[in-house]
């Protein structure tokens, strides 16, 4: 995406802020076509202190939430309460929900994994609901590895230093996930832990391929260590085209037993 005018229901955007400034400032014209449209303008606080912005001078937008959640706060409640205020604007008319978070780095163990988890259920509330949901990250803040995690699971990114990474994966349906691109080496890592993040609340999990090129030995060996990794969880890839479906028969992938199925 070129610029926030292009966020549309059901899009969710992995936003890399370009230079240091005032983040609602910079969203001026996404908030603005809230209003045009008839949105209810959620903000989602990232824990940082308060600095000037349009909202400390009373010109907060007519039906703007913020939810002053701290960055270390769990997954499913964050979602929780996003899903609330959605379900909030469908009773007072509103036509959606646009979703404003300032993302911030948590140096805590297993901070990264529910990152990941939570911007999944994000984009898995955007495709149910039709909400637009908009992620600033401010590159410099972050080390490069998380942040291509990160973009992975945004089906859309916006920001002049913006790279498409290998893969993307994102909401489908309930509990499908379509991921395209390439799953090589060099991202296997990331593969791994959006898969981790998508099944870590569920028994079964649908991947769709029909979009992915070719995966290695590394990307499928991610793909199983995912499964594993959560004790009972069980992967159903659809869609894989015949060289993936060759290269997974090859690899002796396709033998039963393997919390991993490639559906014929």
């Amino acid at each position: 995406m070129a610029t926030l005018d292009e966020v549309e229901l059901g899009d969710h955007v992995c936003w890399r802020l370009d230079a240091p400034g005032i983040l609602y400032e910079d969203a001026g014209a996404y908030v603005a076509d809230g209003a045009l449209y008839g949105d209810k303008i959620v903000v989602v606080g990232s824990g940082r202190p308060p600095s000037p912005s349009p909202y400390d001078d009373g010109l907060r937008p007519s039906g703007a939430v913020v939810l002053d959640l701290p960055p270390s706060t769990d997954c499913d409640v964050v979602v929780a309460a996003v899903r609330r205020e959605a379900r909030t604007a469908a009773r007072e008319g509103f036509r959606a929900v646009r979703v404003l978070t300032e993302r911030v780095p948590v140096m805590a163990p297993g901070a990264a994994e529910e990152l990941l988890a939570q911007e999944l259920k994000l984009d898995e509330f955007a495709a149910e609901s039709g909400a637009m949901v908009v992620c600033a990250f401010r590159p410099f803040e972050w080390d490069a590895p998380t942040l291509e995690h990160v973009a992975s699971v945004h089906p859309h990114e916006m920001g002049t230093r913006a790279e498409r990474p290998a893969f993307r994966m994102y909401c489908t349906g309930s509990d499908m996930w379509s991921v395209d691109g390439v799953i090589d080496s060099e991202c296997a890592l990331a593969f791994n832990a959006a898969t981790r993040a998508a099944v870590r609340n569920t028994s079964t999990v649908t991947l769709r391929f029909d979009r992915v090129e070719m995966i290695d030995a590394a990307g499928m060996h991610a793909l199983i260590d995912a499964a594993r990794h959560r004790p009972g969880c069980r992967i159903v890839v659809e869609g894989a085209n015949e060289t993936v479906r060759l290269v997974w028969e090859l690899a002796g992938y396709a033998a039963a037993g393997l919390p991993v199925v490639m559906a014929a």
